[in-house]
C-alpha cells in the first residue's frame, strides 16, 4: 500500500506533464487515483486570449483621465497654518483644550483596546451583532417608518442642536 502510495506521489509530477504514470508490473491489478487535471486549453483559444489582451492594451491607451488644475485643488499650507494660529490664540482656556484633546486620545485607544477584548471572546461578537441589529430595527421602526415620527425625530435632533450650540 504505502509503495502504491509513493508510485501516486512520484507520479504527480509526470501527470502534471501529461505523461501517464508507470505502474510496476505486481500492482497491474490495481487502479491508480489520478488527481484531476483541467483540460488543455488550445491554441486557438490563447489566441483569442491574446486577442483579447491587446485589444485592452489599446483601449487602456485610449481611457480619458480626469484631472484637476493645481490653483484649485492644493490648500495653501501657509494660510491654513496662519489660521491655525489665529484660532489658537483666541482660545482663552488653552489647558482646558490640551487636557480635552488628550482625554479624547485617551478614551480612544482605550474603546480600541476594550473593542478588541470583546471581539477574541468567541461567541459575543456575534451576540453584540444580533444587539446592533435589533436596536437597528428598532430606531427604524421608531422614528422612519411613519411621517409623524420622523417629525418628531427632526425635531429632537434641532433641539439637541441648539442645547449643543448653546442657543436654548
Amino acid at each position: 500500500m504505502a509503495a502504491a502510495y509513493a508510485g501516486t506521489s512520484s507520479s504527480m509530477a509526470t501527470a502534471t506533464t501529461g505523461l501517464l504514470p508507470r505502474v510496476q508490473a505486481n500492482q497491474s491489478s490495481r487502479f491508480l487515483a489520478l488527481p484531476y487535471l483541467p483540460p488543455r486549453t488550445s491554441t486557438s483559444s490563447l489566441r483569442i486570449l491574446s486577442n483579447n489582451l491587446s485589444e485592452s492594451r489599446r483601449f487602456s491607451s485610449l481611457q480619458v483621465k480626469a484631472t484637476s488644475t493645481d490653483e484649485a485643488s492644493s490648500v495653501d499650507t501657509g494660510e491654513l497654518i496662519s489660521d491655525l494660529k489665529e484660532k489658537w490664540d483666541k482660545v482663552e482656556n488653552k489647558s482646558t483644550v490640551l487636557l480635552y484633546g488628550g482625554g479624547a486620545v485617551v478614551a480612544i485607544w482605550l474603546s480600541s483596546i476594550i473593542v478588541g477584548a470583546i471581539n477574541s471572546v468567541p461567541l459575543l461578537p456575534k451576540i453584540m451583532e444580533l444587539v446592533g441589529l435589533g436596536y437597528t430595527g428598532w430606531f427604524v421602526y421608531r422614528y422612519l417608518l411613519f411621517k409623524t415620527s420622523r417629525k418628531e425625530l427632526a425635531e429632537d435632533i434641532e433641539s439637541l442642536k441648539k442645547k449643543i450650540a448653546g442657543t436654548e
